[in-house]
C-alpha cells in the first residue's frame, strides 16, 4: 500500500517548494496522492493540477482556513477536500479573504515602522513569491534584516497574540469556513487538533462545537501525534462518526524537521483514507 500526504504547502502560501517541486518529490517519495492546501488560496492547487495531469499521482483539491471562534483565545485550522474550484460564491469569497490579509499586513507594516523597523510590502513580496503573504514572511523579513535572531523571535516579541505590532485578523468563524467548503461541495475537517493547546476533554468539545456547525472529519494522523494522540483522535473520530483524514503539514524550509509523507519520519498516511474523504 503506498502512502499519501493529505496536508502540504507550497509558495503560493507559506511553503518553500513550487507546486511543480511539491509533486515531483512526491512522485520521488512513491505517493499516490497529495493534497495541496495552502493557506486561503487555491493558486498553488490550480497549477498543481494542471501539472500533474499527466503523471501518476492523484492531486487532492485542498485548502486551510485559519478561522477565530470568540470561545477560543487561539486560530483554528479547518481543512477543505474536494471542492469545487470553479465555484463562484467559493472564489469571491477567498478574494474577499485575500484583500483582508493584504489591509491586515499593511497595518503590521505600519506598526513595526513605527517601533524603528524598515521593512516595506515589497520586501513580504520577495519573500512571498507572488503567492499569499503571512505572517510567516513578515518573520522572515525581519530576520533577514537582522531585527532578530530567531525567526519565533518575531511572534514571541511583535506579531504575536497581544504583542505591539499585532493586528487581528477579519473574522472569519470555522462556522463559515465549513460553510464555504460545503457549499462548493467538498468536506471541511479540523486540522492538528492537539496542536491547540487542550487536553483530551476539551479538544473532544470543540470537536462537538464544529460538529454543530457541520464539521466533518479531522485529521487523525499528523506528524506531531504520538501514538496515544492519534489513538484519542481516532476514537473520537469513531464516536462522532467523522472521517479520519492525515497529513505531514509539509512546508519545505520553512518547517526542516517534517519531511513529506513521513513528517517526523514515522508518519503514515494509508491510501485508504481517500475511499471515505473522495470517493469518486
Amino acid at each position: 500500500m503506498n502512502p499519501i500526504d493529505l496536508h502540504t504547502h507550497t509558495t503560493a502560501s507559506d511553503g518553500t517548494d513550487t507546486p511543480k517541486e511539491l509533486i515531483d518529490y512526491a512522485l520521488k517519495k512513491k505517493l499516490s496522492a497529495i493534497a495541496i492546501t495552502d493557506h486561503d488560496t487555491i493558486d498553488g492547487l490550480i497549477d498543481g493540477l494542471n501539472y500533474a495531469a499527466d503523471l501518476p499521482i492523484k492531486v487532492i483539491t485542498g485548502i486551510e482556513f485559519s478561522t477565530n471562534d470568540p470561545a477560543y483565545p487561539f486560530d483554528i485550522h479547518i481543512l477543505g477536500y474536494c471542492f469545487d474550484i470553479h465555484n463562484a460564491d467559493f472564489l469571491k469569497s477567498l478574494i474577499d479573504i485575500k484583500t483582508s490579509r493584504h489591509e491586515r499586513n499593511v497595518k503590521i507594516i505600519k506598526k513595526l515602522n513605527d517601533i524603528g523597523f524598515h521593512i516595506t510590502m515589497e520586501d513580504l513580496r520577495a519573500e512571498g513569491d507572488d503567492g499569499v503573504i503571512t505572517r510567516a514572511h513578515i518573520g522572515r523579513t525581519l530576520l533577514k534584516k537582522g531585527y532578530i535572531n530567531k525567526e519565533q523571535k518575531a511572534y514571541e516579541k511583535y506579531i504575536g497574540n497581544n504583542c505591539v505590532a499585532y493586528v487581528p485578523r477579519e473574522r472569519l468563524t470555522p462556522a463559515m469556513a465549513i460553510d464555504m467548503i460545503k457549499s462548493a461541495g467538498g468536506i471541511a475537517v479540523l486540522a492538528h487538533p492537539t496542536l491547540y493547546g487542550l487536553n483530551q476533554r476539551s479538544i473532544e468539545q470543540l470537536l462537538e462545537r464544529l460538529i454543530g456547525s457541520g464539521l466533518d472529519g479531522v485529521e487523525t494522523i499528523y506528524s506531531l501525534h504520538d501514538v496515544n494522540q492519534e489513538k484519542h483522535i481516532s476514537d473520537m473520530a469513531k464516536k462522532y462518526n467523522l472521517i479520519m483524514t492525515g497529513g505531514s503539514d509539509y512546508h519545505g524550509r520553512n518547517k526542516k524537521n517534517i519531511d513529506l509523507g513521513v513528517g517526523k519520519g514515522k508518519l503514515f498516511v494509508p491510501e485508504t483514507l481517500l475511499e471515505h474523504i473522495c470517493p469518486d
